[in-house]
């Protein structure tokens, strides 16, 4: 079982920083996955330096294999009180789970998470640990069993908060607001994934807003067990030329969706299979060649070029609408990434000139694998041939 997990954030209108701050990570040899979301009190630069701090600490603490529960307990008795409002510096809301489907969940002061399965609304059991410290200051623990096609929704008040004391919404959204709206959605598109639902969810809570400006942070984290989609992805010509035909069957046969980068790569595979490749020239744009089309094949772009300006795009964000762009959807789109890259030198590009990253697929790859783990929380095995 794969856990998909993805955020999505707005600012509260006229804010420059996010007040809410989220965090994740992949242990891909433990198969387990921690979450943490903390929202920060009141807004900008100062809720944000408070959430991050306490999202950070609560990550290492899990990293270090510290247990979830007494993690957050600490924490939460080591967050001070804001003297002025009288209630705690942030609030946060973590997961800490395996792919087997054993998961805890640890609250303290965010709205209480949703835990759908099949349309319905779960309501698990929880216990109630109270800060040493602090009046008031109480946090729920949930020891749970996740299945496949179950959804974990967590949100900051900003969610459930938004358009409160309007004729429409007296009392905000609420928790059971944004519910109806997750079923709604789930019913449209059962399969979308956590990025598409979070950004989604996120949306209509901006929409419900009077005039569309949120009076407060709002974060969404989604949370999605499924089956894992696998994709591969074959750049480079083989170092032994003998054994073209035995890794062109190999691409060809994988089960799930397939990529080539690299023209000499694509000229290989149509040879071996006898499938003819044909390039579409109308969709080169700026100094990136366009995609090619191939029988069986999902997708067919140029190589080290469109690859490397894939790399900045998973880096960076603020792609332009090109092939590497549609080879970084491709990648995002998948749970678990192989790559086949070939180690014969391409002497197209065996340039003393040109950068490192340019001149060696490989470096190129590994950086490319490096994100897309630490960032992006996918599962990558990268096969050098």
């Amino acid at each position: 079982m794969f856990i998909d997990v993805a955020c999505a954030q707005r600012k509260k209108y006229n804010q420059n920083a996010y007040g809410d701050f989220f965090t994740s990570t992949r242990f891909p040899n433990m198969n387990r996955v921690v979450a943490v979301l903390s929202d920060g009190l009141g807004s900008g630069i100062k809720a944000n330096i408070l959430a991050c701090m306490t999202s950070t600490m609560l990550l290492k603490f899990l990293e270090s294999n510290s247990d979830i529960e007494n993690s957050c307990e600490i924490i939460m008795n080591s967050l001070p009180v804001c003297k002025v409002r009288g209630i705690s510096y942030s609030t946060f809301s973590a997961i800490d789970c395996f792919e087997n489907g054993k998961a805890k969940i640890v609250e303290e002061g965010n709205p209480d998470f949703i835990w759908i399965r099949n349309g319905e609304v779960l309501k698990p059991e929880y216990q109630i640990i109270e800060s040493k410290d602090f009046k008031n200051r109480k946090m729920k623990v949930y020891d749970i069993k996740l299945e496949k096609q179950d959804r974990i929704i967590f949100c900051s008040d900003g969610a459930t908060q938004v358009a409160m004391g309007t004729k429409a919404f007296p009392l905000g959204l609420e928790r059971n607001g944004l519910i109806k709206i997750i079923l709604n959605k789930l019913r449209q598109s059962p399969e979308i994934s956590s990025k598409d639902l979070s950004e989604y969810l996120v949306h209509q809570v901006e929409l419900i807003a009077p005039n569309k400006e949120l009076k407060d942070d709002t974060s969404i984290v989604s949370i999605y067990c499924r089956d894992p989609r696998e994709s591969l992805i074959f750049t480079g010509p083989p170092y032994h030329q003998d054994k073209d035909n035995y890794y062109a069957k190999s691409f060809i046969e994988f089960k799930g969706k397939k990529a080539i980068s690299g023209g000499t790569t694509a000229n290989i595979i149509s040879r071996e299979l006898n499938i003819p490749v044909t390039t579409d020239v109308a969709t080169a744009t700026g100094k990136l060649p366009g995609l090619s089309n191939m029988e069986g094949v999902d997708l067919v772009t140029e190589g080290i070029l469109t690859l490397t300006k894939t790399l900045e795009y998973l880096e960076n964000g603020k792609p332009e609408q090109n092939a590497a762009k549609i080879l970084m959807d491709f990648m995002l789109n998948s749970d678990c990434i192989h790559f086949m890259v070939g180690a014969q030198m391409n002497k197209a590009h065996y340039d003393p000139n040109l950068p490192i990253e340019i001149e060696i697929r490989k470096n190129v790859i590994r950086q490319i694998a490096k994100v897309l783990e630490e960032k992006y929380l996918k599962k990558v095995k990268v096969q050098f041939i």
